[in-house]
C-alpha cells in the first residue's frame, strides 16, 4: 500500500529538480492530465509551448525517466508520470485550488443546514465531492455501538409505523422506521417513549440493543414490547453504517478503465469497501492527504485516493477515488472542505 502525501510534506527521496527539468515535468503533468495520452517531446513543444530545443526537451525527459518520476508505456510511445512521479507533483509542486464560492455556499448548505442523521449525511457528503471533482466520491463512519444514547424520541408516522430517533452526543442522530406488529396510537407511544428513556438514556447504543433484546422490564407492558420488539427486528446486527459511494459513472468513462476486466474489478473492489474503508481512516485527522497507487498489486493500482479521516468523537473519513492523473489541486480542496463541514455537524 502507498504511504499518504500532503503537499508541503517532502520526502528525503524527492529528487532537487533543476528549472529545466521542473518546467517540462509540469508541462507534461498539465498535458497528460488533459488527454490520458502519453506525452512526446513533440508535443511538449509544440502544444505545451516550452521555450527549449527538442533536444533539451528530450534531455529532460531521459533526466527525469532516469529519477523514476516518468516511464514509458511501450517503447516507442511517449512517456507517462509514475506513481512516483505524480507523488512527487502533490508534495512538491501543488498549490491546492481555490474553491468557486457558489461550491462553498452548497456545502454549507448541504452539510451545515442539515437536521438530518447521519447516514443522511454521509451520503449527502459522498455526493458532494463527486458532484465538484466528477469522481467517485465516498464516505463513511465507523460502528456507532459504543456511543452513548442522550435523547430518545418515539413518533408516529401512521398506526403500523413508528420514527425512533436516537441522538448521540451533541449533533449525531440515528433513525429508525419501525414496522410495528400491533396498531399503536400516539398516545401509547408517548408513555412507551418514557419507558424507554428511563431505562435506556445513558447506556452505550450496543447496551441499548441488547436490552431491547433481553431486558425483563421492557417486556411487560404490551405496548412497550411491541416497540422493542420492532427495534430489536431492526437492529439485528451493530449500529454501523456502510461505505456510501457516488459518482461511479465516472470512473467509467476514463479512458485509463475502458477495459472491461479492469473496470470490473474496481467496481467489485468499490462495492465491497474493502480496504478502501480502512485506508480513508488512516490518515491525520483533519486533513486531506492524497494515496497514490493505491494498491500496487490489486485493481486500484491505477488509482489515487484522496481522503480526509473526521476528528472529533464520531471515526470515519470522506474521500474520492479516481485515476492517477485526476485533478488534485481541486480534489484536495474539495475534500478537505466537505471533510471540515462534515466534521463540524458531527461534532
Amino acid at each position: 500500500m502507498s504511504e499518504p502525501s500532503l503537499p508541503g510534506r517532502l520526502s528525503r527521496e524527492d529528487p532537487d529538480l533543476t528549472e529545466r527539468q521542473r518546467g517540462v515535468f509540469n508541462a507534461l503533468i498539465e498535458l497528460h492530465g488533459r488527454t490520458a495520452r502519453p506525452v512526446s517531446s513533440e508535443a511538449l513543444a509544440h502544444e505545451a509551448g516550452i521555450p527549449l530545443s527538442p533536444a533539451s526537451i528530450r534531455g529532460a525527459l531521459a533526466e527525469l525517466e532516469s529519477m523514476g518520476l516518468l516511464e514509458r508505456p511501450h517503447a516507442s510511445a511517449g512517456r507517462v508520470p509514475t506513481a512516483r512521479g505524480w507523488e512527487h507533483h502533490v508534495r512538491v509542486m501543488l498549490t491546492p485550488a481555490h474553491l468557486p464560492a457558489a461550491w462553498v455556499e452548497e456545502m454549507d448548505r448541504v452539510l451545515l443546514h442539515s437536521t438530518r442523521d447521519i447516514e443522511h449525511l454521509l451520503n449527502d457528503a459522498s455526493r458532494l465531492l463527486s458532484a465538484f471533482t466528477r469522481q467517485l466520491g465516498l464516505a463513511l463512519a465507523a460502528s456507532l455501538d459504543e456511543e452513548p444514547l442522550a435523547v430518545l424520541e418515539l413518533a408516529a408516522l401512521d398506526r403500523r409505523r413508528a420514527l425512533l430517533v436516537l441522538h448521540l452526543g451533541a449533533r449525531t442522530v440515528r433513525t429508525l422506521v419501525l414496522e410495528l406488529e400491533s396498531p399503536l396510537e400516539a398516545p401509547e407511544l408517548e408513555e412507551v417513549a418514557a419507558v424507554l428513556r428511563e431505562r435506556l438514556i445513558g447506556l452505550p447504543l450496543a447496551t441499548v440493543r441488547e436490552r431491547l433484546a433481553g431486558d425483563w422490564e421492557l417486556a411487560r407492558g404490551s405496548a412497550v414490547r411491541v416497540v422493542a420488539r420492532s427495534a430489536r427486528a431492526s437492529w439485528a446486527e451493530p449500529v454501523s453504517t456502510p461505505l456510501y459511494r457516488a459518482g461511479v459513472m465516472h470512473i467509467a468513462r476514463h479512458p485509463e478503465f475502458a477495459d472491461a476486466d479492469r473496470l470490473g474489478s474496481l467496481l467489485q473492489v468499490v462495492e465491497s469497501g474493502s480496504p478502501l474503508d480502512r485506508l480513508m481512516v488512516a490518515c491525520l485527522e483533519g486533513q486531506a492527504m492524497v494515496r497514490v497507487g493505491v494498491d500496487e498489486d490489486h485493481a486500484l493500482s491505477a488509482c489515487s485516493l484522496v481522503s480526509y479521516a473526521l476528528p472529533g468523537a464520531v471515526s470515519g473519513a470522506v474521500g474520492v477515488l479516481g485515476p492517477l492523473r485526476m485533478d488534485y489541486a481541486r480534489v484536495l480542496s474539495v475534500v478537505d472542505a466537505v471533510g471540515a463541514r462534515l466534521a463540524e455537524r458531527l461534532a
